[in-house]
């Protein structure tokens, strides 16, 4: 059974930083290019990052580009999203998920983590 567990949420100020994790299992992670998607209240879902397999490419949305990293351990089958200056705008539930379900348009498979943004 495949299974994504993100964690490492909370409430922070405006300008700090966060690192949010994500546990794989019941796939072959080392496989699979990994993304972080994001969803504000009372929005649908948005693309943040993309890494691929083997951690060697990213991609980022514009919205975050320059403040927040995507890598992936592939030994310990987690992917990681290290956000700086943070922004109220980037308030939302994360979620990380295979890439190939975004082409497919699925819905993400893990409970998500919270990041609220606010002073």
């Amino acid at each position: 059974e495949v299974q994504l567990v993100e964690s490492g949420g909370g409430l922070v100020q405006p300008g700090g930083s966060l690192r949010l994790s994500c546990a794989a299992s019941g796939f072959a992670f080392s496989t699979y290019a990994m993304s972080w998607v994001r969803q504000a209240p009372g929005k649908g879902l948005e693309w943040v990052s993309t890494i691929n397999n083997s951690g060697g490419s990213t991609n980022y949305a514009d919205s975050v580009k320059g403040r927040f990293t995507i890598s992936r351990d592939n030994v310990k089958d987690t992917l990681y999203l290290q956000m700086n200056s943070l922004k109220s705008e980037d308030t939302a539930v994360y979620y990380c998920v295979k890439y190939i379900s975004i082409t497919r348009g699925d819905t993400p498979q893990g409970q998500g983590t919270q990041v609220t943004v606010s002073s």
